[in-house]
């Protein structure tokens, strides 16, 4: 009872920095510019966001770095192994997030704006950051193993463990970064996998991941304040990005990561609707699956409000993260 105290509490206290400094970082990011440009192709009532204050994701990334850095200054000082399972996470944080930043800026201030990093160099970039953090994973933090869901099985998976971690991480990321599409989605939709993975660690009596975990949520939270419609900053690639990669490494550490389809059922599906459109673009030379793909415009196009398609998208999440758990549990 007292660690779920103390994680709550950790998440209140991470809603709380987040909100405070929300103002200032909208001020900053309105006064120099730093606005969502739309495309052309995206439904005419996005027309309206154009200009909101984007790369917002730093509005949760630095309180849960800050967070989870004091609880863990003696491993970042050296002085134990132990909180390895929640310092890992922070870095796919910071890495994927500044990735993701130099995309948004790119789409924002660069040569390519409107449109940003070109997406081969960003598949290889992430795909580089992602072999980075399996060897980690692999040699560093060790959880070779993943839990069969339902009757507890741990199969030892040796070096195969590497390339399914580098293609976890890589989906992880894409797949949250197809979500953010609507206001509140990503942020809400995160938020619900953070909070079935950290019952999971707790229930694994893994402390320090948890603690990150319900950090995570905490700041999302805040974030969601300014994020849910109309929304007045959005998360951009750095705060998709970010939330991908660490909600991937988050399920490895846990070896619960079988889980992740069920848990991240809605960008699940986004990623799928995607693939499916483009593919079926390609095969009848131009006709179309949806009428509009990631699935979230697709609802919209079919006359479903934003508010909608939001509460809806995270009513089924919340169903499919009931089921992750309840696996989870029986697996223990």
């Amino acid at each position: 009872m007292e660690n779920i105290a103390f994680v709550i509490s950790l998440s209140a206290l991470s809603f709380m920095l987040t909100v405070i400094w929300g103002e200032p970082l909208l001020r900053v990011l309105r006064f120099f510019r730093i606005g969502k440009l739309i495309r052309i192709e995206e439904p005419n009532s996005n027309k309206l966001k154009m200009g909101t204050a984007t790369m917002g994701g730093v509005l949760f990334v630095l309180p849960v770095v800050l967070l989870t850095g004091l609880l863990n200054a003696a491993s970042l000082l050296g002085l134990g192994e132990s909180h390895r399972p929640a310092l890992l996470p922070v870095m796919v944080l910071i890495l994927y997030g500044a990735l993701g930043a130099l995309d948004d800026w790119e789409g924002i201030r660069g040569p390519r704006r409107g449109v940003g990093m070109p997406i081969r160099t960003k598949f290889l970039m992430q795909n580089a950051l992602a072999v980075i953090i399996a060897l980690l994973l692999y040699y560093w933090v060790k959880p070779h193993h993943l839990i069969w869901p339902a009757n507890g099985a741990i199969i030892d998976l040796g070096l195969w463990y590497i390339p399914l971690a580098i293609f976890l991480v890589v989906g992880s990321t894409n797949a949250i970064n197809f979500t953010d599409g609507m206001d509140g989605l990503a942020g809400l939709i995160s938020a619900m996998a953070f909070i079935s993975y950290g019952i999971i660690a707790l229930m694994q009596g893994q402390q320090v991941l948890a603690q990150f975990c319900f950090t995570v949520v905490g700041a999302l939270f805040g974030f969601l304040w300014f994020n849910v419609h109309p929304a007045s900053m959005f998360m951009g690639d750095l705060g998709a990005l970010a939330l991908g990669g660490s909600l991937a490494v988050v399920a490895l550490l846990t070896s619960q990561w079988l889980l992740l389809p069920l848990i991240a059922f809605i960008p699940v599906i986004e990623t799928l609707s995607d693939v499916i459109q483009i593919g079926y673009f390609r095969m009848t030379h131009g006709k179309r699956f949806f009428k509009m793909a990631p699935i979230h415009y697709h609802f919209l196009m079919l006359g479903w409000s934003e508010t909608q398609v939001v509460q809806r998208f995270w009513l089924i999440s919340l169903v499919f993260n009931l089921l992750g758990v309840a696996l989870a549990m029986a697996s223990i």
